[in-house]
């Protein structure tokens, strides 16, 4: 995909892992996809740089942001990263860390920012798992970045939704993440708050 500097479409450019990748589906139904759609839809068309990688963490998505961010020069940046993390204990200081420079990094260019939180399985603790949500909060509070504070309400609980590893959301819930993803988007649009 050409950068978007060379286009007069504005870019979204959401940097992501396996959820936003549309692991286990075709990413043409994939909710980053499905959000492009409903953006033209609304007369709000964007270019979706969908620059997601199964796997990811916010230590990789902090070394590959600064070269995403000088190539497609997005008006918007939708950080979807941190499941990673959590699922390999990483300390929270370190999460937070990682967050907070990506945040920057993305301020210092786009016109808004989103950090679109996760939710950890209940077997990490109640400790950990509500730390993990704490730190997406706070970094957005402190930074004045937008926050959808949970990828998968509504949908991580229902296993009709879920593929059978529990963790990647199957192609019927993919219009349910956009949903979640929208009232914190829409605003954005206009305001760049």
């Amino acid at each position: 995909m050409p950068p978007a500097a060379h286009s007069a479409t504005p870019s979204i450019l959401v940097i992501g892992d396996s959820i936003a990748a549309g692991y286990g589906i075709d990413p043409a139904s994939g909710w980053v996809a499905l959000l492009g759609r409903r953006l033209a839809d609304h007369g709000r068309p964007y270019i979706m740089v969908n620059a997601s990688i199964s796997g990811d963490t916010t230590a990789g998505g902090l070394r590959r942001l600064p070269d995403l961010l000088a190539t497609h020069r997005p008006e918007i940046v939708l950080i979807e990263l941190g499941g990673n993390d959590g699922l390999r204990g990483l300390p929270l200081t370190t999460f937070r860390a990682n967050l907070e420079e990506m945040v920057r990094l993305a301020q210092g260019t786009a016109r808004a920012v989103v950090l679109v939180g996760v939710r950890m399985p209940p077997n990490y603790g109640p400790r950990y798992a509500e730390g993990f949500a704490t730190v997406y909060r706070e970094v957005a509070e402190a930074s004045g970045a937008a926050l959808v504070p949970a990828l998968l309400a509504s949908i991580g609980e229902r296993p009709e939704l879920m593929q059978n590893d529990g963790i990647h959301p199957r192609t019927v819930a993919q219009p349910l993440i956009v949903d979640n993803v929208w009232p914190t988007l829409v605003p954005l649009l206009d305001t760049g708050n």
